[in-house]
């Protein structure tokens, strides 16, 4: 019987199908040491975001050999050792397509909270206050949103910006993409210039060094939004709070940190800083789309 490990969480019914399907199945989380000792007794792994299988937990899998398959449950896979992995003889895949209308929606619905002051007014009001005059906000609709990044996620925010009257400009390591003609390319420079709002979709860099830091922000235009379902490391929290101190950015929404849970109390007191806690994939829908990819992975991969 082929052991499957599931670190941090996976939608119910995929796991109760993997079990009937002869599968077992643990659910745990493990800190890394405790991981690399684990991880030995397993034939695949499925994690998300907050299980990081870097080279030592690779190098312990090896040990025994049993090990085969990593699978992220999610888009992104920055947090595995991709290369390290495949050049040892253990396949990586994800889920590339199950959560990006879920982000998506959630980088749409952070900036109408930045545009009408939803976030700060809905913790005023509680606390009795009406501060009517001064949440006065403004429309997406003929605002321009730089895109900083343009895989399947930036896509699906660009389709519905693009449906709410905005202007869509996009970046890309790869420069412009065909089929696209409704929105424009730009160098990230000219990007950050003309944007009202900007949207991060790009995974840390191999460096682990923010790509949108003090030299960045100078080049935005005053006032602009910033809103980041991506990744914590991609924005330098740092720089993103002097932005915000001296109005170079009007307000940012934050679903992703440097480190997550965050103990950042400048961020998470801030008011002008709209937040959620990484719950970019967290609708059923994505929940159960992953499960379901998650599931075919594993079949096709054993059987």
């Amino acid at each position: 019987m082929k052991r499957i490990l599931v670190t941090d969480g996976m939608e119910k019914s995929a796991v109760e199908k993997l079990k009937n399907s002869g599968y077992e199945v643990v659910e745990r989380f493990y800190e890394p040491e405790e991981l690399k000792e684990q991880i030995k007794n397993y034939d695949a792994v499925v994690v998300r975001s907050a299980t990081k299988v870097r080279q030592p937990i690779i190098d312990a899998a090896l040990e025994t050999g049993r090990l085969k398959l990593i699978i992220r449950g999610g888009v992104g896979v920055d947090n595995i050792d991709v290369d390290y992995a495949k050049l040892n003889g253990i396949a990586v895949a994800n889920t590339p397509n199950a959560s990006s209308a879920s982000v998506a929606e959630l980088a749409i619905g952070h900036m109408f909270c930045l545009a009408r002051h939803i976030h700060i007014a809905n913790h005023t009001m509680r606390q009795g206050k009406w501060n009517k005059k001064q949440y006065e906000g403004i429309e997406l609709s003929g605002k321009t949103l730089g895109l900083v990044g343009f895989g399947r996620i930036a896509r699906e925010v660009a389709k519905r910006a693009y449906a709410l009257g905005m202007k869509v400009v996009y970046t890309n390591t790869s420069g412009a993409k065909e089929g696209f003609n409704d929105y424009k390319y730009m160098k990230l420079d000219e990007l950050l210039a003309v944007s009202d709002f900007i949207s991060i979709h790009i995974p840390c860099s191999q460096d682990q060094q923010p790509v949108i830091g003090e030299a960045q922000f100078a080049k935005m235009k005053n006032g602009v939004y910033l809103v980041n379902t991506a990744r914590g490391g991609v924005v330098s929290e740092e720089a993103l709070l002097k932005a915000l101190d001296s109005g170079k950015v009007a307000a940012a929404a934050l679903d992703v940190f440097e480190e997550e849970p965050t103990k950042n109390e400048r961020i998470y007191t801030h008011d002008r800083i709209s937040l959620t806690p990484h719950i970019g994939a967290s609708t059923n829908e994505a929940q159960e789309r992953i499960g379901g990819e998650i599931i075919q992975i594993i079949q096709n991969f054993f059987e």
